[in-house]
């Protein structure tokens, strides 16, 4: 779904706020995130393991919550730093488009707009870069160690 395009829309339509962009960046960004939930909870539902505890008997709450869900929520721990730098980008975007936060708002892409629109002041847009980059870099490597945390394989031992 084109999200950044929505978001464009929306922003138009309605007076940009910090609230209804969050809104609306919830409402889009949940849909990409379930149907990655869905492959790996169907995935999972055909291991091995799965059909032993349904052999014996298990009820498909606890097949759910005590073996599914853990060995499914790895990837998709892996696959939310992604979400979320995504979201960073189209806020920055929007921001720099002029249809996000209202002005006055400090923002990363307010900072980009006013990086080049003073082209002689390059110390604005080269620190807006370096902070965007870092952050998007310091996101990944979290979750890189949420899921070395989470990852029920590295529980055992």
């Amino acid at each position: 779904m084109p999200e950044l395009y929505l978001l464009i829309i929306f922003s138009a339509v309605f007076a940009p706020s910090i609230t209804l962009l969050l809104v609306l960046l919830s409402l889009f960004g949940w849909m990409g995130l379930s149907d990655y939930v869905r492959a790996e909870f169907l995935r999972n539902r055909q291991l091995d393991y799965v059909k032993a505890a349904r052999a014996l008997g298990v009820s498909n709450w606890q097949i759910i919550t005590r073996h599914i869900l853990p060995n499914s929520m790895t990837p998709v721990v892996t696959f939310l730093p992604f979400r979320m730098g995504a979201a960073i980008l189209a806020l920055t975007s929007l921001d720099f488009l002029g249809l996000g936060v209202p002005p006055g708002t400090p923002s990363l892409g307010e900072l980009l707009s006013q990086g080049k629109n003073n082209i002689d002041a390059w110390w604005i847009s080269l620190s807006t870069f370096v902070v965007l980059v870092m952050t998007l870099l310091l996101l990944t490597f979290m979750g890189d160690a949420l899921r070395d945390a989470l990852d029920p394989r590295k529980l055992d031992k």
